[in-house]
């Protein structure tokens, strides 16, 4: 090995140590900042003014539901993947077995030209007073017919190696679907048990939410629980360790051009397809407390979508809020999605602009189905409407 070639193979080696050792760093920074916001909000339940809130009692249930859901979206991901992979390798089993049958025919034939001629067809040119030219022309015909069927010999004990690989692959991938199949079924059942404990529960709590959902002081415990989560989520991200994760200019590009989220003013889409029934600043029914974002009322399981890209800082349940997921966007600004039925990202997924993040609910002691969506920068809120593109 040359000295360049050497230099460029220990070049390379480096790089592609440096990405193992950054990657790794990165995954145990990431790692380190999820045990962080969850220490953070377990303290925040800790100081909590209240411990017998009625929708704490379908906080597990609710987060049980949303976690069996992502799960079998999961593996609805993957038997689609093993599918499709499953028959590929299929029409790699019959293209192979064609081509060898193809094959077994041709060289059938050949072998009963042969053991009818057999070496007497050489021993004939030679003997029987020919032209010698046209002899060596006849021999040079019947070795490149020899050399043909050694070479079909080769190709088809590649092919019958390669049949038997496909044969043991497409077993593995059938075994591998049907795994999936039990999970999927077995995980069906857990959610269905998981949704009918919270069915009892509702039932059991329903007067005393309702009751709860009048009292000023119930709603403001909770505006305050989710302004002090935004707060220091927004200042743990300003940390320069946290910033090395979640900095704006390593976003992928949202569905519009790229820009910085404070770009977008009036490029939006709302997350979901929905009614809005309150609008940002307008009073509660019977409290003074005001709205700081937007309840969409829109269908049980109807799926919403990252309004941009960015990265997720939070994913799990909040009093008053149910399932709650809140996207980075960067430069301070944050997106806040409600009461919803099941979260399908994780904190520190990284998405871009239309991505399916969750699904429609009414977790959180909610009455109405629907999204409850906040727009925040600098832990302000902001008044999501004027974000979004006019029709």
């Amino acid at each position: 090995m040359t000295l360049p070639v050497r230099l460029l193979s220990l070049f390379l080696c480096g790089l592609a140590l440096f990405s193992i050792t950054a990657h790794a760093s990165q995954q145990e920074e990431l790692e380190n900042l999820r045990k962080r916001i969850a220490a953070m909000q377990r303290e925040m339940d800790k100081t909590s003014e209240s411990k017998s809130e009625a929708a704490d009692s379908l906080r597990e249930s609710e987060r049980a539901i949303s976690n069996s859901n992502r799960i079998l979206a999961q593996l609805a991901a993957q038997q689609y993947a093993a599918d499709i992979k499953l028959g590929n390798l299929q029409a790699q089993q019959q293209k192979l077995s064609a081509d060898m049958a193809a094959q077994q025919a041709l060289l059938g034939k050949l072998l009963y030209q042969q053991y009818l001629g057999g070496r007497e067809e050489y021993l004939k040119l030679l003997l029987n007073n020919q032209d010698p030219n046209q002899a060596v022309r006849d021999l040079q015909y019947y070795q490149y017919i020899a050399r043909g069927r050694a070479s079909w010999l080769v190709s088809l004990r590649k092919d019958l190696a390669a049949l038997d690989a496909a044969s043991q692959a497409t077993s593995e991938q059938r075994a591998e679907l049907a795994l999936l199949r039990t999970e999927q079924a077995a995980q069906k059942m857990t959610l269905e048990k998981e949704q009918r404990a919270r069915q009892r529960m509702l039932v059991k709590i329903s007067k005393q939410l309702r009751q709860q959902r009048r009292e000023i002081h119930h709603l403001q415990r909770d505006e305050n629980r989710l302004a002090q989560l935004v707060d220091n989520l927004t200042k743990m991200l300003a940390q320069p360790k946290s910033k090395s994760l979640f900095r704006n200019d390593n976003l992928p590009g949202n569905h519009f051009d790229g820009s910085p989220f404070g770009q977008l003013k009036g490029k939006l889409t709302l997350p979901v397809r929905g009614v809005v029934t309150n609008r940002f600043g307008t009073s509660r029914p019977d409290s003074s407390v005001k709205w700081k974002g937007l309840f969409l009322k829109a269908a049980s399981g109807q799926v919403i979508k990252a309004i941009a890209a960015g990265q997720v800082v939070f994913a799990d349940w909040l009093r008053g809020f149910g399932n709650l997921l809140i996207i980075d966007h960067g430069n301070g600004y944050m997106s806040l999605y409600g009461n919803n039925e099941t979260l399908y990202k994780q904190v520190g997924d990284v998405l871009r602009g239309g991505d399916t993040i969750a699904t429609v609910g009414n977790s959180g002691g909610n009455e109405d189905f629907g999204l409850y969506f906040e727009l925040r920068h600098e832990s302000k809120p902001l008044d999501p409407m004027k974000w979004m593109a006019t029709k």
